[in-house]
């Protein structure tokens, strides 16, 4: 990914803590070639988990991989509407406000 690509504080956080970063980044790239799942459906599982948790930037970080890996509004939509039973709706109802917000902007909205 681009430097463009990642919010302010990230770059700074890569700055000042470079092999952090490049740790943490290559454990993510790790994980998802560890098993069968494609790219698009790793980035849905990580959306679905950062959600989960209510990590709103991390919602935002695989909610924009995701679409980059060919996920469709309706797919990310889908994915968070699945998590209601397990996480709740005031959960789901959060992470939902985070996604349409950022799809929004993006003039994606399904």
């Amino acid at each position: 990914m681009s430097k463009e690509t990642f919010p302010a504080w990230y770059n700074l956080i890569k700055e000042k803590h470079g092999k952090f970063v490049k740790a943490l980044e290559q454990l993510g790239e790790t994980v998802r070639q560890e098993g069968p799942l494609d790219e698009k459906t790793t980035h849905l599982v990580q959306l679905a988990a950062a959600a989960a948790i209510r990590s709103e930037g991390a919602v935002h970080s695989h909610l924009r991989r995701a679409m980059q890996a060919g996920a469709t509004p309706e797919e990310i939509y889908h994915t968070i509407i699945l998590l209601t039973s397990t996480i709740g709706f005031p959960n789901t109802s959060a992470a939902m406000s985070w996604v349409y917000t950022a799809l929004e902007k993006k003039r994606v909205v399904g």
